[in-house]
């Protein structure tokens, strides 16, 4: 029997596929991304985390003569990347590095520039990366699984202040008390080597007193664990000025957050881009506050009720955008 790529041609299994990877891997507010960019011929965009390549997929559909850089420090994104390379050519080139690099390789200044801050797919679904408990798996939650400490040997190394930061800052749970002291006590045991034992121990230190029913009672700490790790909210503050850096002069810089602390982040940046007052508490004279840059999104876009039933992981994103002057 031929080979499927023999008995369709190619091409014709080549665009199959990319067809189904779309539909396979939806990506969070996805058309509010394509109205704010309005990818147009020569236009260059660059997408910081490229996942299974649904953004980069739809940009370069959405415009025939546009260009597509993109960045991921996964190398389980690689698969996902030749199909890409092959269908569009010199239109898409890709960079195994992380968006905080995005200074670190020639290219021209883009015209849009998209930071989805959200776990992919494939880090979610994927067992043994130890981001969700679902299924068991070893606690690792690295982004970049070739460099950085694993989350159990932080569970098993960090200081007491360290964990504390996690859980109660990064992580806002509001029993961080009782999980620091539940984390502590089970050092040295298989509790902190595996996903589901991990939450169980964290959700019987939370107790159903205080549980969120929209929320499992690990989820929380299993946010502030990956976010220490990764250093999320370092990385964001050193990308976000290097990425307005990285802007044409009329381009467009849009970042999807998912939790509170990195809309924060990106909030205060883009209103001190704005020359607008980054906080209650900002009190720079107006001279002081120099515009950059045009809010495009003064209250940042939520998904639509139907692109929150179709993917239930977009449900807390938010997409906030602002053009370089």
């Amino acid at each position: 029997m031929l080979p499927l790529f023999q008995m369709l041609g190619y091409d014709r299994l080549l665009g199959w596929y990319i067809e189904q990877l779309m539909v396979k891997h939806i990506s969070v507010l996805l058309e509010p991304v394509l109205r704010l960019f309005c990818p147009r011929p020569g236009a260059r965009y660059l997408d910081g985390t490229y996942g299974t390549g649904g953004h980069t997929l739809a940009l370069l559909k959405a415009n025939p003569f546009c260009e597509v850089i993109a960045l991921d420090q996964d190398p389980a994104t690689h698969p996902y990347v030749v199909p890409v390379q092959r269908a569009f050519g010199s239109r898409f080139r890709f960079y195994d590095l992380s968006f905080v690099q995005l200074d670190q390789f020639k290219e021209p200044l883009f015209d849009g520039i998209l930071l989805d801050l959200g776990l992919s797919s494939l880090q979610l679904e994927t067992a043994q990366r130890g981001f969700s408990f679902r299924a068991d798996g070893p606690v690792d939650m690295r982004m970049n699984p070739r460099r950085g400490v694993t989350a159990r040997h932080f569970l098993q190394s960090a200081s007491e202040q360290e964990l504390i930061i996690a859980v109660r800052d990064y992580g806002e749970e509001r029993c961080w008390r009782r999980v620091v002291k539940a984390l502590l006590a089970a050092r040295g045991t298989p509790a902190l080597e595996r996903t589901q034992a991990l939450a169980e121990l964290v959700a019987k230190a939370v107790g159903p007193s205080s549980d969120d029913r929209r929320l499992h009672r690990a989820t929380r700490t299993f946010q502030g664990l990956r976010i220490a790790i990764n250093d999320e909210l370092g990385a964001l503050n050193r990308v976000l000025p290097k990425a307005f850096a990285q802007l044409a002069p009329g381009g467009v810089l849009a970042v999807i957050s998912f939790h509170s602390l990195e809309d924060r982040c990106v909030k205060r940046y883009f209103r001190f881009l704005a020359g607008l007052p980054e906080h209650a508490g900002d009190a720079r004279s107006q001279q002081e506050r120099i515009p950059q840059a045009e809010l495009l999104t003064v209250r940042p876009i939520c998904p639509t009720q139907e692109e929150r039933a179709a993917n239930l992981r977009s449900r807390s994103a938010k997409l906030r955008a602002i053009r370089k002057r």
